[in-house]
């Protein structure tokens, strides 16, 4: 499989150079030039599929076809409707549309597509990237990784094992103004940094009391499920607030609260803590949805640094002037990131020592489509990496380290105590019912294996 991929990457190098020798060599007469155009561009262009395209997939579908050195391919949507939207839009872009293809495993063995970005619900993430690999594709991965520890963890011996190139969506990490933030941080310019406090705050409305219902023509449930043991469809699950459910959702914490913990951690350049604890929960309404609307969780590392996470999924009062951010605090000030491409650093006092503003509009709140000119630098790093085999803003092993630190809040905040953390893995020490939530059940032929 190895080899496979190798030969792709080959040919993909290959084609890059045979289009830039053409183009110095003129239009062939019998060409118009968008023809020819699009000749190059088909030659230099890695061809994808979009997995799961409702909402913040088809912002990604949006965005990939836009992109002068991508074809979306293939959508792969279990709701006939979503795709159908999605393929018009992609059309728009790249005049060109897509074909449909609902069962992933079947897209998986089509030879004509180099990538599958996994946009779908957070219980098909690892399970659909690890198909994914063992098919010979590369992978871009919305956050989090994975809906559990063990599936992230099996995710990073499958990219070990495949050598494919797998991006995870915490698209911070390539927006230029924040990672000259953390630049700055790592170089010294507020000291050693100890303390980040992370926190997203929106206002969600209740979800209500879902009844059981027939399901619609245009969804096949079937697959929908997936990898999830089967339960009766109900009127509040599909398609967002699939969210708020443990069974096939990762609460707010790993939804938005990924993106911030993972830029703390990479600040404050920690891996695994040693203890995980949580408070909140669901205090906003009386529905079904099961994960905290309100939540803080606290993560210690060895070296004495901390970093917290504050989830108010019903309350959008900012902190700090911002709906979503990091600060950290370090021996001689701190150095805040709110929500978009944009930084601040104060002295112990509280002045301002020097501000980065933001170049481009970024909405945190759009739960779809927040930052589409600034994620495409995120897209066109995974370009580059299976390219050239240049080195990615947010590998799978990164991005699983970062996913595991809101997971191991999930749990602590579910077992209702402090976890004990071994620093050098992040696995749960000595509590017997928390390890009971490092893995999940399947469905009976779906479990996911390397």
């Amino acid at each position: 499989m190895k080899k496979s991929i190798d030969s792709r990457r080959d040919f993909i190098k290959k084609a890059v150079v045979g289009a830039t020798a053409l183009s110095f060599g003129g239009i062939l007469p019998s060409f118009s030039a968008k023809s020819y155009a699009n000749i190059v561009g088909a030659n230099e262009r890695i061809r994808v599929a979009m997995m799961g395209v409702n909402a913040r997939g088809l912002a990604l579908a949006r965005n990939f076809s836009a992109q002068r050195n991508a074809e979306v391919a293939y959508v792969c949507d279990v709701d006939s409707r979503a795709a159908e939207k999605c393929n018009s839009a992609v059309e728009e872009n790249q005049g060109k549309r897509p074909k449909s293809e609902p069962d992933i495993r079947k897209l998986l063995s089509y030879s004509d597509f180099d990538a599958l970005v996994v946009a779908a619900p957070d219980h098909w993430h690892a399970p659909a990237a690890i198909l994914a690999s063992k098919a010979g594709k590369h992978v871009y991965l919305e956050k989090p990784a994975s809906h559990n520890p063990h599936e992230g963890e099996l995710l990073v011996a499958t990219q070990r094992k495949y050598g494919n190139v797998i991006q995870m969506g915490n698209q911070r990490r390539s927006w230029p103004n924040v990672a000259q933030a953390i630049r700055e941080l790592h170089s010294g310019i507020i000291g050693k940094p100890y303390y980040a406090k992370t926190w997203y705050s929106n206002n969600r409305t209740s979800i209500g009391v879902g009844k059981e219902i027939a399901v619609p023509s245009w969804l096949d449930y079937e697959l929908w499920q997936g990898p999830a043991p089967r339960l009766p469809l109900k009127d509040n699950v599909i398609h967002y607030n699939w969210h708020w459910f443990w069974h096939w959702g990762t609460g707010e914490a790993l939804n938005n609260g990924t993106h911030m913990v993972d830029l703390a951690r990479w600040g404050l350049q920690v891996d695994y803590p040693t203890k995980v604890t949580s408070a909140g929960g669901r205090y906003r309404y009386q529905d079904d949805w099961e994960a905290p609307d309100t939540q803080s969780i606290s993560l210690e590392f060895a070296d004495r640094s901390l970093i917290t996470w504050e989830g108010r999924s019903c309350n959008g009062q900012t902190t700090d002037g911002s709906t979503v951010g990091v600060a950290f605090y370090g021996e001689n000030g701190t150095v805040q990131i709110d929500s978009g491409n944009a930084y601040k650093v104060l002295d112990l006092k509280g002045k301002l020592v020097k501000e980065v503003k933001n170049d481009v509009t970024v909405d945190a709140r759009n739960v779809t489509n927040p930052s589409q000119a600034l994620d495409a630098i995120h897209i066109q790093n995974f370009f580059d990496g299976i390219k050239n085999g240049s080195e990615l803003a947010s590998d799978i092993e990164s991005g699983h380290i970062s996913t595991l630190l809101v997971q191991l809040g999930n749990i602590a905040q579910r077992t209702g105590g402090t976890l004990d953390v071994d620093p050098s893995n992040g696995h749960i020490l000595n509590n017997r019912g928390a390890r009971k939530l490092w893995r999940r059940e399947y469905e009976r032929g779906w479990e996911p294996t390397i």
